[in-house]
Formats: C-alpha cells, sequence, structure tokens
C-alpha cells in the first residue's frame, strides 16, 4: 500500500510536525474468527499509520462499530487488540484505552493509547478542546452557510436520532463547528468540518440544518437524500499533541476516491487545506 510521510514546521519554530498521509485508507471487514476471549474479530490486519510504545493510530473502516456493541458486530477495537495479541505475542488480552468514537458508518482515522498515562493525558486534551478532529464530506448543494457555525442539539435516545433545538430546552448541548466548502460539482460540495465540540451524529445533523445533508445519509437526508454505497463521512484528520513526548502530530488519511461520491472530487484538496503558508522572505 503506498504511504508518503510528509514533516512540516510551523511558523512557531516548534518542533516538527509529522504528517502520515495514506492514500489507500479503505480496508475491508474479512472472515469472523472466534478468540480464545470469545470476542469476535476481523481476521484482517487494520491499516496502522503509527505506532509507539503509548499510541496507536489506525483507520476504522465503515461500517464497523468503534467498539463492541450489542449487535455482536466484528468491532474495531477488538480488531486492534487482537492485532497487538499476535504482534508482540501477548498472553491474554491486550490493553487499548478507547478514547474517541467514530460512528459505525464513518470511517477514518482514530487514535487509542497503549498506556493508561497517555489515556488520561489523551482525554484530559479531549477535554481542553486541545484535540483536533476534522472530517470530509460530500453533501446535497451547497450549505447556505460557512464558516464559524453554532446549533444546540437534543438527542433522542430511544431512536439514536439527533435533532436542532433552542438552548433553553432540558438537554440541548450546544454543537460548534467550522465548515468550509471546497470544491463543488454536479449539485454535490465537498466541504471540510471541523468539529469543536464531539455531539452525537453532530457533522451530519448540522450539515442537514444547512439544508445540504450529506450524501448516502438515510437518516438525515430527508427530501434531498442522495443514494450512496456508504455515508460520505470520513474522518480525515487528526492532530494532538503527543502524550509523552510533547510533540505536535498531524495524522491524514482521504476518503476512498474510487466510488461515488469521493470519486466526483479532487480529494487532494483536503491536504492542501492544511498545508501551512510558507513565510515570505524580504
Amino acid at each position: 500500500m503506498s504511504k508518503t510521510d510528509i514533516t512540516i514546521k510551523d511558523d512557531n519554530e516548534r518542533p516538527a510536525t509529522k504528517v502520515k498521509l495514506r492514500l489507500d485508507a479503505m480496508s475491508d471487514v474479512g472472515k469472523k474468527k472466534k478468540q480464545p476471549d470469545d470476542i469476535t474479530v476481523s481476521d484482517d490486519d487494520p491499516t496502522i499509520l503509527h505506532e509507539d510504545n503509548h499510541i496507536l493510530v489506525a483507520v476504522k473502516p465503515q461500517n464497523v462499530p468503534s467498539q463492541a456493541d450489542a449487535t455482536g458486530d466484528p468491532d474495531f477495537l477488538s480488531q486492534l487488540k487482537y492485532y497487538l495479541v499476535k504482534k508482540y505475542n501477548k498472553p491474554g488480552n491486550a490493553y487499548l484505552g478507547l478514547l474517541h468514537r467514530l460512528d459505525r458508518p464513518t470511517g477514518g482515522v482514530m487514535v487509542f493509547a497503549k498506556t493508561s498515562k497517555a489515556a488520561g493525558r489523551l482525554s484530559e486534551q479531549i477535554r481542553d478542546g486541545e484535540f483536533e478532529k476534522t472530517y470530509a464530506a460530500v453533501v446535497s448543494g451547497r450549505p447556505n452557510r460557512t464558516g464559524s457555525v453554532e446549533h444546540y442539539l437534543v438527542k433522542d435516545e430511544k431512536t439514536n436520532t439527533v435533532t436542532l433545538a433552542p438552548a433553553s430546552l432540558e438537554g440541548a448541548k450546544l454543537a460548534k463547528s467550522n465548515i468550509n466548502i471546497l470544491e463543488e460539482k454536479n449539485g454535490l460540495s465537498l466541504v471540510s468540518v471541523q468539529l469543536l465540540t464531539g455531539r452525537t451524529h453532530q457533522a451530519r445533523v448540522q450539515l442537514k440544518a444547512l439544508a445540504s445533508p450529506i450524501v448516502g445519509d438515510r437518516r438525515y437526508g430527508g427530501d434531498k437524500y442522495v443514494p450512496a454505497p456508504h455515508l460520505a463521512l470520513w474522518a480525515y484528520k487528526l492532530a494532538f499533541t503527543h502524550p509523552v513526548t510533547g510533540e505536535a502530530l498531524k495524522f491524514i488519511s482521504l476518503p476512498p476516491n474510487d466510488e461515488f461520491p469521493w470519486s466526483e472530487f479532487d480529494t487532494d484538496a483536503l491536504v492542501d487545506l492544511v498545508r501551512p503558508i510558507e513565510k515570505r522572505r524580504y
């Protein structure tokens, strides 16, 4: 599989930022196999972008739960634990801390903690808003607002559905995102969504609220639903500080460009979006 490593140094002369760019980040869930602890996982090795003694950065395939749920389907956390057990010939189970989640239909970059110290420090970054999560999406039409977007959302636990709500409604939570349009074509738009909060179905509901639901989104597409093989939402970038070394890290995995609607666009624009402008020299 092709992989390009890019090193970026920012204008503040901090340690170089390592960008792991994987252009073929899709992986399929293979045959099920029972493990000694009775967890069902995939036989396929996961796509690993980075691994050291403290963290593991990997690409979750679409339509795979982030962790075990009531369906009993193969889940990503169990797959990664099994990967560690095989790689290091560990007896029993392997410790791996789940720090954040991606919805089942969403694929993309996730980071996991290999030690409790790393888990605590990364969780603190998430709480303090220092953990940057950016998604790519293809939407129907064009969002009627861009830049900083705020809504209040409320979740119906029975139906697992999220709707807009007035700020005064009990249980309503503020959702904040930065949304940019990168390209428009044939009635669709390629957008980037940086989540500043972590609400359930946040990107999906906010884009629907902007009159541009995500392609392939049966739940929130409404009368603008556009069919697609998968939900066109991909967590393509994570940026955070290494919990032990303090190094600023960025990891990028582009969405699969061999299927509709990603194939309609130049997804390399997502990479260009995060490259810093070089200092002008006089």
